[in-house]
């Protein structure tokens, strides 16, 4: 696996921007500014929060991929969840996939448009080690998930993945400046129509840094390094992306929040192409928007 260094120096620019900045000078006043639940806060990467116990949210969530190798494309997947907190240590979500298939002469896709109830998913969350013990938070978590069609293509097919996460962040200056990563492993397998069984995973690591430049506002950037392979444990790569790109995080009302990404594949290779990118795994550019209400 290559990883391309030049991105994560535009990382650590990102960084030294935001601490040299003039607010960054004046941060240690915290006027008005207050601790974050940073579960939300840094877009793809996902923190370590799970809330108060007793909390129940409904979520959509959409996820959406743009641009292959050539032609038109565009698939975005919302999950429609429902979240709940029986504990300060447990998190638990579930609901319906909504998808949407936007695909025009991509070489070896048909062309597909449509939108389909999609499957179903599911995610729990437990936290290892809680901020009141540590500077370091860690949650774990674990998302089965269930797809009629392929997420890529929109063909119709039988999917069930795994997709398991460690999550931690840190706090770096009260109140304002937040890091966090993730180390993610999705082991799928994959059954088209009266086929035979087809097993794949991915590999991710992430870093992201979110900060708050007004009360219940942050904007930040994140950095994915993401790796496919043929087989559920890693047995034969296909390729690998590199993605940078900034996020927005607003906490518009108590009881009502809003989470947005957009990141751009920086880097990457697929084997067997000498064009750069990998652009059959994965796509040339990711989005994320959340909007959470609690109830």
């Amino acid at each position: 696996m290559r990883v391309e260094w030049p991105a994560y120096r535009i990382l650590a620019a990102t960084a030294a921007i935001l601490l040299s900045s003039p607010i960054m000078a004046r941060a240690q006043e915290n006027g008005g500014f207050h601790e974050l639940e940073t579960k939300y806060i840094f877009g793809f990467t996902i923190g370590s929060s799970v809330g108060d116990q007793g909390d129940k949210e409904f979520e959509p969530d959409t996820k959406a991929n743009f641009g292959k190798r050539g032609g038109s494309y565009g698939v975005g997947q919302t999950a429609l969840e429902y979240e709940y907190t029986p504990t300060q240590f447990m998190q638990i979500e579930l609901g319906p996939i909504v998808s949407y298939y936007s695909i025009h002469n991509v070489p070896n896709l048909d062309d597909r448009d449509m939108g389909t109830i999609n499957g179903f998913e599911a995610d729990i969350r437990s936290v290892l080690i809680d901020h009141k013990r540590s500077p370091l938070a860690v949650t774990l978590s674990v998302e089965p998930e269930f797809h009629s069609r392929d997420e890529t293509s929109g063909n119709k097919v039988v999917n069930y993945g795994l997709e398991t996460r460690l999550e931690a962040d840190a706090e770096l200056i009260k109140n304002r400046l937040y890091l966090g990563f993730n180390l993610l492993y999705e082991p799928e397998t994959t059954r088209a129509d009266l086929g035979m069984w087809e097993k794949e995973s991915t590999f991710g690591v992430s870093s992201a840094l979110a900060f708050q430049i007004i009360p219940k506002v942050t904007i930040g950037a994140e950095l994915w390094y993401l790796s496919h392979f043929n087989g559920a444990v890693f047995n034969s790569f296909t390729g690998d992306a590199v993605y940078l790109g900034p996020t927005f995080f607003w906490r518009i009302a108590p009881k009502i929040l809003m989470s947005a990404a957009w990141e751009a594949q920086i880097a990457g290779r697929e084997v067997g192409v000498s064009s750069a990118l990998d652009l059959a795994d994965f796509s040339r550019s990711r989005a994320r928007l959340l909007l959470e209400f609690e109830f």
